[in-house]
């Protein structure tokens, strides 16, 4: 919806114009979770008469996370109003279908609404949704009236909660809007200098791979580092299996490097089961089989000091123990082309995505 329809729309609540907000359909239901999280499975019908902010969501989603601080402010701010906020964690990496990986993780990010687990995507296919993350607002009648995919636009988002809890009846709505705290991971992204993609490293998405011989599929290969990295390109260097959902190093030492130009850089990754091809949807657990991988991050062929991320320390150093993202990099000042290596010390580290902030 357009800024100024959304504005208009808040400016007529005092006159009781709750037109604009478009009746876009049906709440759909719930009821292909596999699993739920913080609650008893819910419904459409049991939320009647409270406003329903569903968010879509993996928990290794940079773009997810970013949004986390105003999903918390939300929750706590408007919960006694009549919002119920529902999480639906639907995975986008094998390793993320395990609940116990799941829980853990919204857990240490203060997520404390019901989360719906999604593992067949069979709530993503009710909604017809195709975004992480993607945010539908329902009214106290169970219709969606507002939606939004990707980041931003949060003010417009509180807005439009703000309107529906007054037409739902909710007395005295505040309407100044929150203003989160975010740290590490949820720190929204340095637009200005960011020039680097999301990139995928198993072969069934992958782009940017530089490598002195043809890529070679689900084997293991003895791969060198490329005398020339341009930018936005990865290379590898060791003994690695390029499978679909990730780069496994089979032996040690093997390293990783990406040449880019941002503020932040992270990494997917997970521990799998130390010196196995992993050649399936990732082994990496919290508490799983996969045995922890020491790492280090290099910048420029340097330690990154204190450019270093919330995952490592001023040396570089970090450890690979839960399949998880880790921010490597935090840069201050100013913004240049660079390059990013991960050095690992033990086998068995499956490295999925980079993405960048």
């Amino acid at each position: 919806m357009p800024a100024d329809r959304l504005f208009r729309s808040v400016a007529n609540r005092v006159a009781g114009d709750t037109r604009v907000l478009p009746d876009e359909g049906r709440l759909p239901s719930f009821d292909r979770a596999t699993g739920w999280l913080g609650s008893e499975p819910v419904s459409p019908e049991a939320l009647r008469g409270r406003v329903v902010l569903v968010d879509f969501c993996t928990y290794t989603c940079i773009n997810w996370l970013r949004t986390v601080p105003y999903l918390r402010a939300w929750h706590a701010s408007y919960a006694d109003a009549g919002l119920t906020v529902v999480g639906v964690h639907t995975p986008e990496f094998g390793f993320e279908s395990d609940p116990g990986n799941v829980a853990p993780r919204l857990l240490e990010l203060g997520v404390r609404y019901p989360v719906a687990l999604d593992a067949d995507y069979g709530v993503w296919g009710d909604f017809a949704n195709h975004y992480w993350p993607a945010l539908y607002v329902g009214d106290a009648s169970g219709r969606i009236r507002f939606h939004h995919f990707g980041e931003g636009e949060y003010a417009m988002t509180e807005m439009a909660i703000q309107q529906l809890l007054r037409e739902a009846g909710a007395p005295d709505v505040d309407q100044s809007l929150v203003m989160p705290e975010a740290h590490g991971l949820e720190v929204g992204a340095d637009w200005a200098t960011l020039r680097s993609p999301e990139t995928y490293l198993g072969y069934g998405q992958s782009s940017g791979f530089v490598a002195e011989d043809p890529e070679l599929f689900d084997v293991a290969h003895d791969y060198r580092a490329s005398a020339r990295l341009p930018a936005n390109s990865w290379d590898l260097r060791g003994t690695w299996t390029l499978a679909r959902h990730a780069a496994v190093l089979n032996e040690a030492p093997g390293g990783i490097r990406f040449a880019f130009h941002a503020r932040d850089v992270n990494l997917v990754m997970a521990p799998g089961a130390a010196g196995g091809a992993g050649a399936g949807g990732g082994a990496g657990a919290r508490g799983g089989a996969g045995a922890a991988v020491p790492f280090r991050v290099l910048l420029d062929g340097q330690p990154v000091g204190a450019a270093h991320g919330t995952d490592v320390d001023a040396s570089g150093a970090g450890l690979l123990d839960a399949a998880d993202t880790y921010q490597l990099v935090r840069q201050s000042g100013a913004i240049v082309d660079r390059v990013v290596e991960i050095e690992f010390a033990a086998p068995g580290a499956e490295v999925y995505c980079f993405t960048f902030g």
